[in-house]
């Protein structure tokens, strides 16, 4: 692991590292916000998962997490949301694919399945980074994300819940296999038979019997993506179907900026934290 930079914040501190990754052949970059609290001891563990053209550094520079996360003693880690480099394939000019675009899945069509392998990166390599490199106590870990990384929150979640306390997110793609700007991905990563799909997809999941104890998510109600990519109401249904708490905020006037999710960070933070006491 590479230190790329540190800066001093609300008494922690806020580092950007890098490794090379065997998951995803290339080298990968995170960012990790440590409270001071962790002089006394390993802190729990806060995963944030961005969206599509995002890297490491959207959250890190306008998601206003570091001052509450000091106040409470919580470690974010915020990965990249894709691999990069000149050897890994994507479309220079499909903001919704490749770069930028890894959906959190691990392809298994050529040429993507060298790469394009961000579930395992997100659940296996990284988490042992941090483990290994940082005071992390990962008994107690919360996973939350916004848009395409809302979709890998919660799928992550469904899919590991010995593993996380808590889950949330901020405007989910909750059914992707269907959405008009996720289809394609899936596609290009999963191939065309639909029914591999729904291992990614949250609303199948819970469908498939897939269970987690609770979910929190914001949704703007003035997002442009609302009704043909977000449609946060079929999880709501799939949930209830389930049996499984949800609860959903509509946020009347909110886009899907980073102005919605900083207004909202501080609720987040506090559910997770209120959960992994």
């Amino acid at each position: 692991m590479k230190t790329l930079s540190t800066s001093l914040s609300h008494g922690g501190v806020q580092g950007v590292y890098s490794h090379a990754s065997e998951t995803c052949a290339c080298d990968m970059t995170f960012a990790v916000f440590v409270p001071q609290q962790a002089a006394q001891g390993p802190l729990p563990v806060l995963w944030y998962l961005s969206g599509l053209t995002c890297t490491h550094q959207n959250v890190m520079d306008k998601g206003e997490y570091r001052q509450l996360a000091a106040e409470l003693g919580l470690i974010v880690v915020c990965p990249d949301t894709s691999p990069r480099g000149e050897a890994v394939p994507y479309e220079k000019d499909n903001w919704q694919f490749g770069a930028g675009a890894g959906f959190y899945v691990d392809a298994t069509e050529a040429p993507y399945a060298k790469n394009y392998r961000m579930y395992s990166y997100v659940t296996q390599e990284l988490p042992a980074l941090i483990a290994r490199e940082f005071p992390a106590d990962m008994e107690r870990q919360g996973i939350f994300g916004h848009s395409m990384g809302g979709h890998g929150a919660l799928t992550i979640a469904l899919k590991h819940p010995d593993r996380f306390r808590s889950a949330s997110a901020f405007a989910p793609i909750v059914q992707p296999s269907t959405a008009g700007w996720s289809k394609p991905a899936f596609q290009k990563y999963l191939g065309e038979d639909e029914t591999a799909w729904r291992a990614y997809d949250a609303c199948a999941l819970v469908e498939d019997g897939a269970r987690f104890p609770e979910f929190l998510i914001d949704q703007g109600k003035a997002d442009g993506f609302l009704d043909e990519g977000l449609r946060p109401w079929l999880f709501e249904d799939a949930c209830r179907a389930a049996g499984i708490p949800l609860s959903l905020n509509m946020r009347e006037g909110y886009d899907h900026s980073y102005f919605f999710i900083s207004t909202f960070m501080d609720d987040h933070l506090r559910w997770h934290a209120q959960r992994l006491v």
